[in-house]
């Protein structure tokens, strides 16, 4: 229910038919039947199957956060002179732009995930996220622009981390909707400038840092995870753990021990 029900609703079926869970049969008549991954899900998948599955959806989702508001889309269309065609320059949206900037979003949070030594990562200000893709590494002090492109990413990254909090990706806090308050209109409560939460948090699931490494390993990056070098020799070991957090080095090392008898993995 409520404003956003039907939008929601439709999110959720286009990513159902993109996952194999349901099949449109009749467009025209509006029929469906049950997708040849709806079982996998419902009973009868592996795990690994069933994750498969929400890869799958998961591209759905990420496809349609990376979409501008339709209302622009229907104000350009309404602008057009009948010709039925839309103009997507006058839309300003370049769409791959778009995913490549959610893309680099998400692989810097992965990044601060998978580098947090502490057992559970801690929620990323939505501010610092934005920042990691807009401000240059060499740049000391922002400028005004620049810092005004770091606002602008935040109010995108915040409706776009509220459409992927639902996927199970992200765990999401949105920004303080007091602080979008016009400047002229007095806000409902006293904001604190210093109380960095109100500007959002975002903090990848267990779900999401899987979904993200299959997205990395894909697209043909270097994303080790603790486990991988197990089976690999102690030169593999050492060398892979130089660069994992203390934590994850150590998991790693720990696991490598538990295959091997103390005396060979001593030799090794």
């Amino acid at each position: 229910s409520g404003e956003d029900a039907a939008a929601d609703a439709a999110e959720a079926w286009r990513a159902a038919v993109d996952a194999g869970l349901v099949e449109v049969t009749d467009e025209e008549e509006g029929t469906v039947a049950a997708g040849a991954d709806l079982g996998t899900v419902t009973g009868g998948g592996s795990p690994h199957e069933v994750l498969e599955v929400w890869l799958a959806a998961l591209e759905t989702v990420l496809a349609d956060a990376s979409v501008p508001d339709l209302g622009g889309l229907v104000d350009a269309i309404a602008a057009e002179d009948g010709s039925g065609e839309l103009d997507l320059s006058s839309l300003d949206w370049d769409p791959e732009a778009d995913a490549e900037f959610l893309d680099g979003v998400l692989g810097n949070l992965y990044l601060l995930t998978v580098g947090d030594d502490a057992a559970e990562a801690a929620p990323v200000p939505l501010p610092a996220l934005a920042a990691s893709v807009i401000v240059p590494d060499d740049m000391g002090e922002p400028t005004d622009d620049v810092l005004e492109q770091v606002s602008e990413a935040m109010m995108r990254l915040d409706d776009q981390f509220r459409m992927l909090e639902p996927a199970g990706l992200v765990e999401y806090q949105p920004v303080d909707e007091a602080l979008m308050a016009d400047a002229d209109e007095e806000p409902a409560a006293p904001v604190d400038d210093t109380e960095v939460s109100r500007y959002g948090m975002v903090r990848l699931t267990p779900l999401g840092v899987y979904g993200l490494r299959a997205r990395l390993l894909e697209a043909g990056f270097d994303a080790p995870a603790v486990g991988d070098l197990a089976d690999k020799g102690a030169d593999a070991l050492l060398d892979g753990t130089a660069v994992f957090p203390p934590a994850a080095a150590h998991a790693e090392t720990e696991q490598w021990l538990t295959r091997r008898e103390p005396l060979a993995a001593a030799r090794e």
